[in-house]
């Protein structure tokens, strides 16, 4: 039993956590650069406070941009929405708490001001520009290193879902499931640039991308029953009707939500 590895999975920061931190640290050190350049202006400003002007807007900016990603792909999911116009109008609001972030911060040390609404209306422009621009680039980032890189597991003994060929390799995707959830997989679920691994006993967030771990469960009866969901078919307890909208009830409270455009082609296949 390899109990270095199980006090390393024990102790190891939650996926999003390590991100969010990791993301902070690079905030930080890139507002510190820019207080110690100066740009537009700020360079007047004694260090102190450059360092409060840059690392201040850099977290402030953080804070009111970060969210996008996550709050896209959750109401694009619920309301079955494409994702562009939901950024667009994500990055237009998050740009107003910003650019008044950069007029407060330019009246450091105080007395502080509201904007009026001509400077503002000539500010805003250049800070959604901005906003936006960084915002794009660290979903960019985020969407490449959910891609698996090519590699080869080492072979695990897991009970199967169905019997196997002798020999015959398993789902791959079974093999990234950590040793305390088992191999029994009810469902996966994405959440941004991840999928949250449902089985009987817990669950899991995997960086990953959805069609990525869909293309790793060949073997396991199952289908994509929604763009954020994918349920195994001897998984489903009940089905929810409510009105047009389905719901497969799956063990543990579950309930995962069938897209109307796959309605049809699962009733087909005797799943309801």
């Amino acid at each position: 039993m390899d109990t270095s590895r199980d006090r390393t999975e024990q102790t190891a920061p939650h996926p999003v956590l390590r991100q969010v931190l990791i993301d902070l640290s690079i905030m930080v050190v890139l507002g510190v650069l820019l207080a110690l350049m100066g740009p537009f202006g700020s360079f007047e400003m004694p260090l102190p406070v450059r360092l409060l002007y840059w690392v201040g807007l850099a977290l402030v900016g953080y804070a009111c941009y970060q969210p996008i990603g996550e709050l896209v792909t959750r109401l694009g999911l619920r309301l079955d929405l494409p994702e562009w116009p939901l950024w667009i109008v994500a990055c237009l609001l998050a740009s107003v708490p910003v650019t008044l972030a950069v007029f407060f911060a330019g009246q450091l040390p105080g007395p502080f001001a509201l904007p009026s609404f001509d400077r503002f209306a000539r500010s805003y422009p250049y800070v959604l520009l901005v906003g936006s621009g960084v915002t794009v680039l660290f979903h960019q980032i985020e969407h490449r290193k959910a891609v698996p890189v090519n590699e080869t597991p080492p072979p695990q003994s897991r009970p199967e879902r169905q019997a196997e060929p002798v020999g015959a390799p398993g789902p791959r995707f079974l093999d990234r499931l950590p040793a305390h959830l088992g191999s029994d997989l009810l469902a996966l679920e994405m959440e941004d640039h991840y999928v949250r691994a449902h089985t009987v006993l817990g669950s899991e967030l995997i960086l990953l991308r959805m069609r990525d771990a869909v293309g790793e469960l060949e073997g396991i009866d199952g289908a994509q029953v929604h763009r954020s969901w994918w349920v195994a078919r001897d998984a489903v307890e009940d089905v929810k009707r409510d009105g047009r909208n389905l719901r497969l009830v799956l063990p543990g409270g579950l309930e995962a939500p069938v897209s109307r455009a796959r309605v049809v082609e699962l009733k087909e296949a005797g799943w309801f």
